[in-house]
């Protein structure tokens, strides 16, 4: 008997999946727990499998389509077995999504001649049926002075042009050559459900969260000092990232109320601390999670933060992976960005933007001396995290991060 193999709901809150890859062909034999196609959702790209022994008698659905959930991927049974009910049943419902697309264009097209055609048609004239109002006299002087008539504008009945017009007329000065440039065609990008994941969760924090944002300046010049004696000792490489990462960690044991959930009827203050830590990919953005990052050295949390990022650059982060934080930093430092603000990643209260360390002239002991600064900018959910508990947070995070062996002990 022939079996559907429908989209299977691969993550929470996936609500559709495009197909990245097919493994099998038309005709294939496939046996339970084979991996049949890989499909990309909103949070990864997974693997699909079959649970039952046969042939793949019919695939509906080409890579890079985007099928709702419980949508006919493909259609397994016996060999030369009639499915023909099926595939009629799955084509009466479907239409190709490129139709849309070319119509939009065929469309565009269209309006853009007829819209040409208008302007065309609605230049204004001087003329009635071709010919240009001028008094005999006037075209005789235009025609020995060279003039072209309908560069005049007549001044007499109905502006007919007589021979004060050609008397008065001065030919304008030549207008600069124009350039020409070649129009572009336009490029529709298809839109990837993690793109379309991050659209709706961002706008939905956006618009429902009420944001407010708290900037300091933190000297790192302890920072830059340890960071290069524990690079002299550790197989580890560590990063200024890691060292926020850590600070943050400390920090938000004593303020706990920055590490909280809003959840309408409570704020949840979470008893652990879980810091997602943003990292750019090409198709957007993805936020694995450092659990328990106030227990880890800062050996252990650049090592997860390395293994993590790399996954999360191969698309190959499991959802769990991205689950659980309390709390996001986002680093922009390494892209020159001074300073910026985030917004807020739910189910967090608050997100840290971090900016690059700049080389800034700073006064010391009355005298002015070259200095490392670093600004970083605090979002906060206003429901749960008033102004004066940020900035003390701000505060603790400088100090730790101006300290740094404050965060050894």
């Amino acid at each position: 008997m022939a079996v559907k193999i429908e989209m299977p709901k691969l993550s929470d809150t996936m609500e559709e999946g495009v197909i990245a890859k097919w493994n099998v062909e038309e005709g294939d034999k496939v046996s339970s727990g084979d991996v049949i196609a890989e499909v990309e959702t909103d949070k990864a790209t997974m693997e699909v499998e079959v649970f039952d022994d046969g042939t793949i008698l019919k695939i509906l659905a080409h890579e890079g389509d985007a099928i709702p959930l419980g949508g006919l991927m493909a259609v397994v049974g016996e060999e030369g077995e009639d499915i023909s009910e099926i595939i009629e049943e799955a084509e009466s419902g479907q239409e190709p999504e490129k139709t849309e697309v070319e119509e939009e264009k065929e469309e565009k097209s269209k309006e853009k001649k007829e819209s040409a055609k208008e302007e065309k048609s609605s230049e204004s004239s001087t003329s009635d049926n071709g010919r240009i109002k001028a008094s005999p006299l006037a075209r005789k002087m235009a025609e020995d002075k060279g003039i072209d008539l309908n560069h005049v504008e007549g001044s007499g009945p109905e502006g007919r042009i007589i021979k004060r017009d050609i008397e008065d007329y001065e030919p304008a000065a030549a207008p600069a050559a124009q350039i020409q440039y070649t129009s572009e065609e336009d490029e529709d990008v298809k839109t990837s459900q993690m793109r379309k994941t991050i659209a709706r969760r961002l706008a939905e924090s956006k618009f429902t969260n009420p944001h407010f944002y708290e900037t300091i300046d933190i000297d790192m010049e302890h920072a830059i000092e340890a960071r290069n004696r524990l690079n002299e000792i550790s197989e580890v490489k560590i990063s200024f990232n890691d060292i926020v990462v850590k600070a943050c960690a400390a920090a938000l044991r004593q303020h706990p109320y920055v590490n909280s959930s809003w959840m309408d009827d409570v704020i949840r203050q979470h008893g652990d601390v879980n810091i997602a830590v943003a990292v750019a990919i090409e198709e957007g953005l993805m936020t694995p999670v450092i659990n328990h990052a106030d227990k880890k050295n800062l050996r252990q949390i650049s090592t997860e933060t390395r293994e993590l990022a790399g996954l999360a650059k191969d698309r190959k982060l499991q959802p769990e992976q991205m689950e659980g934080s309390t709390f996001t930093v986002s680093n922009l430092g390494m892209f020159g960005i001074e300073e910026f603000t985030a917004i807020i990643n739910p189910p967090n209260v608050c997100i840290l933007a971090v900016g690059a360390i700049r080389d800034v002239p700073v006064v010391k002991d009355g005298e002015v001396v070259p200095g490392k600064r670093m600004k970083v900018t605090l979002s906060s959910d206003h429901r749960v995290v008033d102004g004066a508990k940020a900035a003390d947070f701000l505060n603790t995070l400088r100090e730790l991060l101006e300290n740094p062996l404050s965060m050894l002990l």
